[in-house]
């Protein structure tokens, strides 16, 4: 507990919920960090795709760059009616549920949960990228830092809502103004520099089918509309009124998103930047732009930052959407409890772990990890506009023919952009999501069922046959010997019933002798079975005399007591078996057999 303490801070009382939420500029940086970290690998991908099919390709990157801006701003105003239609939250999951049906809400639901671990791990590992396309003698310790970053970031989370938003407003404000700077000096930078390197290679030609080219490009690219959704899905968050804050906060996200992209975009053609294995793209136009001064090292310092840190964005909306879906009994319950900070800590220790075991498997290798991207937020993006269509449809109300036109559009473009990333990407990963998006929808549905199954059987209607009381009470009592944790369980055992015994387990025949002469003098008329074991099991035979009571009172009860004593120090448990906590393991899954412990607390 004193660990505890140290890491995630006092626990905060329930009535202070409200105190925890977020500003419009502390929610800008724990819901926008992810979309606006992406600018620093989301242009980067389109000009990795292009230089795959030649050079003359590479001009391209703009206009693709552009296509994407003008689908964040479809995307973003979709999502500004949801968030107002649904002030809530929940997202694509409560939207495609409600109004498309269930199947929907938990593909769209599991599509997300898939992406934000995914999430983490791209941005981690880009973030680290950056940190070692500038110090490159840290490669070899990639994936140790990998999963520092994100023990980091768990632990920050960890600590509530609204600390987590002082601590990452900084690096994502030092992100936007660097990115901002680094434009404006670029629109001055152009007048004195041309581009160097591709002045003359530009002519040269590819033998693949351009167009095939431009669209896995613009595929790549799409990994830039990541985590637009995060808003809309902590809308709870905010601070009253709740909409309004998140609305303007979406708003702000998208122009900022759609100024860097286009602007970082652009000068990285026009001054000839190509990706390269040892640096990325921004590395190399923050370069050019200002050498290798404290300028360029700001940047890429606040560039890493905000790639470690969108991961945050994450750890903010996978514990919430996951507490949703465990609320409709999709997810076990244990992900809708708030832990001491009011956050729900379960979802976030779970997304920690899925995505340091992701880091190990890729070895913290981005460009290995984007093509698994994207796929999973699109899927969303289309349930969930699909699903506003049927909304405004169905209820209509004030402005529901322009909401309509809204989502319509929003759900016809990422239906074709889903499209052209699953078929671009198929084969380099993202066939792994298109499996592991059904596979998660069959497991809710089987945690759901099982859900449902046990509601029905612990309904009290379900006992009106059969209320009538245990005919029989018998009292078990495995005994390794005579001593004080003994005697106290007889002693309880007495006080509940008078049909007790006690069962000893012979293993060793001259232990067995001293056993019986001590046994009339401590055992209070409690009668001691003795029970054979040839292969040396205590359990075994033990559960054999349970089963033959059981069956002489088939209508009864027995109560298996187990003496057993606490030693004063955690770690003089491992000095002992754990027979004890093994029998009752075994006990729980016996019918009309109830196991429990009378303790014996040792003083040292």
């Amino acid at each position: 507990m004193s660990l505890k303490r140290i890491l995630i801070g006092s626990p905060i009382e329930t009535v202070k919920e409200k105190h925890e939420r977020l500003t419009k500029t502390m929610g800008l940086a724990v819901f926008s960090s992810d979309a606006l970290s992406s600018v620093a690998y989301g242009p980067e991908e389109i000009l990795r795709a292009l230089a795959a099919g030649g050079t003359a390709l590479i001009h391209y990157s703009v206009p693709i760059a552009i296509s994407i801006v003008a689908l964040i701003a479809i995307v973003a105003t979709s999502y500004f009616q949801t968030i107002h239609a649904y002030p809530s939250g929940g997202g694509a999951y409560i939207v495609a549920k409600e109004n498309l049906g269930a199947y929907p809400g938990l593909i769209a639901g599991a599509a997300l949960l898939i992406d934000y671990v995914l999430t983490v791990t791209v941005s981690i590992s880009a973030g680290i990228a950056a940190i070692t396309s500038a110090f490159p003698g840290l490669t070899s310790h990639t994936v140790t830092m990998c999963l520092i970053a994100i023990l980091f970031i768990m632990v920050i989370n960890l600590r509530g809502v609204r600390e987590s938003g002082r601590v990452f407003s900084i690096p994502v404000y030092l992100f936007v103004g660097g990115l901002l700077l680094l434009i404006g000096a670029s629109f001055f930078k152009s007048f004195s520099l041309t581009h160097p390197v591709l002045s003359e290679s530009r002519a040269a030609t590819t033998n693949l089918f351009p167009l095939f080219i431009i669209l896995k490009a613009f595929a790549s690219g799409c990994a830039t509309l990541t985590g637009i959704e995060a808003v809309s899905n902590g809308v709870r968050a905010f601070e009253a009124p709740e909409a309004k804050n998140a609305g303007i906060t979406l708003t702000w996200m998208a122009i900022l998103l759609g100024v860097m992209t286009i602007g970082i975009a652009y000068y990285a053609d026009h001054f000839g930047v190509l990706p390269q294995a040892n640096e990325t793209v921004l590395s190399q136009l923050s370069r050019i732009v200002f050498s290798k001064g404290i300028i360029y090292y700001t940047i890429q310092f606040a560039t890493s930052l905000i790639l470690i840190l969108a991961a945050n964005t994450s750890f903010a909306d996978f514990p919430r959407l996951s507490s949703i879906m465990a609320a409709d009994r999709f997810l076990p319950r244990q992900l809708s409890n708030r832990g001491d900070k009011l956050v729900f800590s379960n979802g976030i220790v779970i997304l920690g772990m899925l995505s340091a075991v992701l880091i190990v498997i890729f070895e913290g290798d981005t460009h290995a990890l984007i093509p698994l991207y994207a796929v999973g937020v699109f899927t969303a993006f289309t349930l969930s506009q699909a699903g506003m269509v049927k909304h405004w449809i169905t209820y209509k109300g004030k402005g529901w023919l322009k909401g309509i036109m809204i989502n319509g559009i929003g759900t016809i473009t990422t239906a074709i952009v889903l499209v052209i990333i699953a078929t671009e990407k198929f084969a380099h990963g993202a066939w792994i999501v298109l499996i592991a998006i059904p596979g998660l929808v069959y497991l809710t549905r089987k945690v759901h069922q099982h859900y449902i199954a046990i509601a029905d059987q612990l309904s009290v209607t379900a006992c009106e046959p059969d209320m009538k009381e245990f005919m029989h009470h018998s009292v078990v009592i495995p005994v390794s010997g005579i001593q004080q944790a003994v005697v106290n369980a007889i002693k309880y055992g007495k006080a509940l019933s008078s049909d007790v015994v006690a069962v000893y387990v012979c293993l060793d025949p001259a232990e067995t002798e001293k056993t019986k002469v001590k046994w009339d003098k401590f055992c209070m008329g409690v009668p001691l079975i003795i029970l054979d074991s040839p292969y040396r099991s205590v359990v075994e035979p033990l559960i054999d005399y349970i089963n033959e009571v059981r069956n002489n009172y088939p209508e009864g009860v027995i109560t298996v007591i187990l003496p057993e004593f606490v030693p004063s120090r955690w770690w003089h448990h491992l000095l002992h078996n754990q027979t004890a906590l093994f029998i009752k393991g075994v006990l729980l899954f016996k019918k009309g057999v109830v196991s429990t412990s009378v303790p014996f607390h040792l003083r040292r």
